[in-house]
């Protein structure tokens, strides 16, 4: 049963495209799923915050890499982050030369509020698929990415 409602005339979206209005749409809802926290907070600080609570600290340059900044956007975005609290640059144990961003007490309690903020959205945009449906979508979202990742 075909249960989306585009039109024989309507000509689907590209891959590309459905993609990129996904994760507008996933951004979308995240930042209005934070600010009902009253958080003055974007989707790539979250995106940031996450990526600490989950890999633990680490260099800028590890950070940057993992959330698909620039380094000048990342410095940006870690000054913020650093004034409001959040997080926190320290000394690297073995480089005396380099910096690991690690998240302050602050931080990891704010954590714990954005996991039930994302967890309501992905559980929102997933609402119309069956389990095994999410389930492959996943699968499938995986291996395009494997795939875009490995090509020469």
């Amino acid at each position: 049963m075909n249960t989306h409602s585009t039109s024989t005339s309507t000509p689907r979206e590209s891959l590309g495209v459905l993609l990129g209005l996904v994760r507008t749409e996933l951004v979308r809802a995240m930042e209005a799923e934070i600010a009902t926290k009253g958080l003055d907070l974007k989707f790539t600080q979250f995106l940031i915050l996450k990526r600490l609570a989950l890999l633990g600290p680490m260099s800028a340059t590890e950070l940057a890499r993992a959330v698909e900044l620039d380094g000048g956007a990342m410095t940006r975005q870690l000054d913020q982050l650093e004034r409001k609290g959040y997080l926190r640059r320290c000394p690297h144990e073995q480089d005396r030369r380099a910096l690991r961003i690690e998240l302050t007490a602050e931080g990891n309690a704010l954590w714990q509020q954005l996991t039930s903020c994302n967890d309501r959205v992905l559980t929102s945009a997933q609402a119309s698929l069956a389990a095994d449906e999410r389930a492959h979508l996943h699968d499938y979202l995986e291996r395009v990415l494997h795939a875009l990742r490995n090509r020469n």
